[in-house]
């Protein structure tokens, strides 16, 4: 401050003729002793009476007061100070709550607010994803203030410090977090460095605020190397031409007590000792050399305080420029008010000769800058203090921090950035589940539930994927299910496929055989139109079985149940036919009897066409009223799409079922009554047989059917197809191909109308 004013004091520019004076005052760090000293300075403020003969206000005594450099006596001074509008004027007073001006409405400062310094703090941590953060304040208003703003700001980017701190080493030591922002001035930072020596506890990664980031003594202090790796804010450097000289060329004043204990201090002597002192210094002369001291004094590392200090008293000597007309008027005769001086501070606008600008804005604060400093190992063991960033409150919130391209040095001399989260991200797949009863940081990762994906990390819900998909084994991304059906290319359907052709063949051969023999006695004895007919539908009925194998489509669905129910009607009815036929003949072989008239070959053939167009009609009004429709089925499987045909009409469906039902039951009670009649080549015998195979093969199809689930239903009812079809063809058609082929001696007229009992089949 007194280099500034001497500056000041011998400049034609600013204030020209006008000399500006101080007083000092050495407060202690006491807050008693500063407001005492604030009173002394704003005595000289009283009214004169207003009996007297010229009714004016003395002059004051100060027009500012330069100071505190702590929070707490600043509060302290602005408090009593305010009422009488005395600008007061602090160079290191961080406290974000000298801001308010309706409390502090004559403070300014030349240093950032903590709001600024806090927020970006919360800022760098975030930026490193640390999300789990212990954090440390000193008890004054520097760092409950400071604390509570960083706090807030924290927990508003998702950064949660430990609460209610009451024994410092011992929560550290029990601690999960691995970073530490301390919120701390030098000394308490000092005597907190010396008690986590004691107890060794290293390999933490400290985050500082600017009251101990950027001191020198705390790193020659830090033997252990505690704070290595340390990161913090700092105000930006700073540069004052001719500082360095004037402090080397400081010369002890007598009657200035702050420079005699300053000399005293620096060269360990002792100025007019006396006789009685119990320790015997050398004595000051008062012209020690400077430059000889360590390099601690002289390197000006406080130079960034010096700085706002010098921007402090500029501001005053800009504004009386300004009050007194040093630019039009010149007007020596101003009477000065505080409350003048004060309004024209706030608006002063100005630059240095460093080129620094210096403006209040309306809360009295300064534009907020800082630079992002890196403790990286130095010389001698010593850390350096390394710029790797910067911090601007005046640009745009993503602008705002920026990390030079510096390799940063973190805890131990990692070059890798710590971790300190309470909880691990929670992978994709998974979901975050609070813990109860503590901060949101802290959560279990819970796999998503069946069904459900999450595809992005740190997910709080799970989302369930459509119907036709499935989420993959991470449950990660939703899949589209295996669409299944019964097809060709796997075993089960190439069996079947097999079976069907291998059944078709079959009836082609037997066809085959009986057109080759068509004439013989066997062939003419059993109606061979009728086993032509029934050969024919036989082979419609193995056929379409394979309209139940491959992806369902509307075509397919509909032709599989209408098919199937129209040929297996075809067949019955050409077995009913049959069976009705031999019936007829037994009764034409009594005496009288004419009933062959009634039924002939005219009739037997209107019989098969009249039954079928039943089933023809049914199956006509199935389709036209509801039809069969390929469905996808997500019921069935959880991971899989079962493509199957849906019935449409369910009457429909048992209607058909029901009505071939009717006819093989009639069927086999016909041939049942007829299986004992007096002939040696009785067909009706096998007719009984295979119809009691095909009721057998239905009655167990339905609950088989019913309980099947998937492609195996249509296998079950493809099987039911073929064992009925098979039944039919087997026992009706290869006990007389067995004699066509085998026993031809059997095959005469005369064994034909032979009369006995016949074996069974």
């Amino acid at each position: 401050m007194i280099f500034t004013i001497e500056e000041i004091n011998n400049s034609t520019d600013l204030l020209p003729g006008i000399s500006l004076g101080y007083k000092m005052y050495d407060t202690c760090g006491s807050i008693a002793r500063s407001v005492r000293v604030a009173l002394a300075l704003a005595n000289g403020n009283e009214v004169v009476s207003a009996e007297s003969e010229t009714s004016c206000t003395r002059p004051s005594q100060v027009q500012a007061i330069m100071g505190d450099t702590s929070s707490s006596p600043c509060m302290a001074v602005a408090t009593v100070i305010g009422p009488f509008n005395i600008p007061l004027i602090s160079h290191f007073a961080t406290c974000a709550c000298l801001s308010d001006k309706t409390k502090y409405p004559s403070f300014l400062r030349t240093i950032p607010s903590d709001y600024y310094q806090s927020r970006a703090l919360a800022q760098l941590v975030k930026h490193f994803g640390w999300t789990w953060v212990g954090a440390i304040r000193s008890n004054n208003d520097y760092g409950n203030n400071g604390m509570a703003t960083f706090t807030e700001s924290a927990q508003q980017l998702g950064i949660y410090p430990p609460n209610k701190i009451q024994n410092i080493i011992d929560i550290i030591k029990v601690s999960t977090s691995r970073v530490i922002v301390a919120f701390l001035p030098f000394p308490d930072m000092d005597i907190l460095m010396y008690k986590l020596s004691q107890h060794n506890l290293t390999g933490y990664q400290w985050v500082g605020s600017e009251g101990w980031i950027f001191d020198s003594q705390i790193a020659e202090m830090d033997q252990n190397h505690i704070l290595d790796g340390a990161i913090g804010l700092s105000i930006p450097k700073a540069h004052v031409s001719g500082m360095r000289e004037f402090i080397l060329d400081v010369k002890p004043v007598f009657g200035n007590d702050i420079i005699i204990e300053f000399w005293e201090t620096l060269f360990s002597c002792k100025f007019n000792q006396s006789n009685s002192s119990a320790e015997k210094k050398r004595e000051c002369t008062g012209h020690e050399d400077l430059s000889e001291l360590q390099p601690s004094f002289i390197d000006m590392s406080l130079m960034s305080i010096f700085n706002n200090v010098y921007k402090g008293v500029y501001a005053v000597a800009h504004a009386l420029h300004n009050i007194l007309g040093f630019n039009k008027t010149c007007n020596y005769k101003v009477q000065l008010d505080p409350f003048m001086i004060l309004q024209h501070i706030k608006n002063i606008s100005f630059k240095t000769k460093e080129g620094d600008e210096v403006y209040f804005n309306e809360n009295g604060d300064p534009p907020a800058k800082y630079e992002i400093i890196n403790w990286q190992p130095g010389k001698n063991g010593i850390a350096e203090f390394v710029t790797v960033g910067l911090y601007d409150a005046s640009l745009p919130a993503d602008k705002q921090l920026s990390l030079q391209n510096k390799s940063l040095i973190w805890t131990h001399n990692s070059r890798q950035v710590p971790v300190s989260v309470c909880s691990e991200k929670c992978p994709p797949g998974t979901r975050k589940v609070l813990q109860k009863g503590k901060p949101v940081c802290c959560y279990d990762c819970i796999r998503c539930a069946e069904g459900e994906i999450s595809n992005i990390t740190d997910s709080i819900t799970c989302l369930k994927c459509l119907p036709e998909f499935w989420p993959n084994e991470r449950r990660d991304a939703c899949v589209k299910k295996e669409a299944e059906f019964l097809s060709y290319e796997e075993m089960m359907g190439a069996l079947l496929t097999a079976a069907s052709l291998f059944g078709t063949c079959m009836t082609a051969v037997v066809a085959f055989i009986f057109f080759r023999y068509r004439k013989t006695p066997i062939v003419r004895a059993n109606n061979s139109e009728l086993s032509f007919l029934l050969l024919f539908s036989l082979t419609l009925c193995f056929l379409c079985s394979l309209t139940f194998i491959g992806r369902p489509s509307e075509w397919s669905c509909m032709l599989r149940h209408t098919a199937f129910g129209i040929t297996f009607v075809l067949c019955i009815s050409c077995v009913l036919g049959k069976t009705m036929v031999v019936l007829m003949a037994f009764r034409a072989s009594l005496p009288g009897s004419n009933v062959m008239k009634w039924f002939g070959p005219t009739q037997q053939k209107l019989s098969v066409l009249v039954f079928t167009l039943i089933q023809v009609i049914i199956c006509i009004l199935w389709l036209t009223i509801s039809p069969p429709f390929p469905f996808q089925n997500f019921k069935v499987t959880k991971d899989k799409i079962i493509l199957e045909c849906a019935l449409g009409s369910t009457l429909g469906f048992w209607a058909v079922l029901g009505y071939i039902g009717v006819l093989a039951t009639f069927c086999f009670i016909l041939a049942f009554l007829a299986r004992k009649l007096p002939d040696n080549f009785n067909e009706a015998k096998f007719i009984t047989f295979s119809m009691l195979i095909f009721c057998a093969v239905w009655i167990t199809f339905i609950p088989a059917y019913v309980s099947s689930p998937g492609k195996f239903s249509v296998a079950v009812e493809i099987f039911a197809i073929l064992a009925s079809s098979f039944g039919l063809l087997i026992c009706i058609f290869i006990p007389k191909c067995y004699i066509i082929l085998l026993r031809p001696e059997k095959n005469s007229k005369k064994n034909m109308m032979g009369k006995g009992a016949t074996k069974t089949c």
